[in-house]
């Protein structure tokens, strides 16, 4: 699979095949870093992600519960961030105060940049799985070649 340079980025425990946000053009794993369906968003003009969901035929109730469920499998349910789970946080290369907050209270005997490993990683593991949730046939073929990066 060719991945466009412009459309990935090097982040700690994706190494450089970690997608950029969908309303930035991202591909499909990048649904691991989109809001919580049904709130205003800050990019409405830009956001993908209902079109996306729709075009991998994943309704947003089956979005939630993959993302919420990974939030309480992982602790990472947090009044401090938007939407109460850090499920929800984008990828903001030069930080957000909230989900960093969240995250240093949820890892404090960890440094900054092993904390990011360990969020990165995980929104890996959360991107994998919310495609592996896709049970559409023909969604299943577009999906393919990115579950392969994993």
């Amino acid at each position: 699979m060719n991945l466009e340079e412009d459309k990935v980025r090097n982040l700690p425990g994706w190494e450089i095949i970690a997608p950029i946000p969908l309303c930035m053009g991202g591909d499909y794993r990048a649904l691991t870093f989109c809001c919580k369906p049904g709130h205003s968003l800050t990019y409405v003009l830009k956001c993908k992600r209902d079109d996306i969901l729709n075009n991998l035929g994943l309704s947003s109730e089956e979005f939630i519960r993959v993302k919420e469920e990974f939030s309480k499998e992982n602790n990472w349910d947090s009044e401090i961030v938007c939407f109460g789970s850090l499920s929800y946080c984008c990828m903001r290369r030069n930080g957000c105060s909230r989900r960093d907050l969240a995250l240093v209270e949820r890892y404090p005997e960890k440094s900054l940049t092993e904390i990011m490993k360990i969020y990165f990683n995980k929104k890996k593991e959360l991107s994998k799985r919310i495609l592996e949730h896709i049970s559409n046939v023909v969604a299943k073929k577009k999906i393919e070649p990115y579950l392969a990066l994993f």
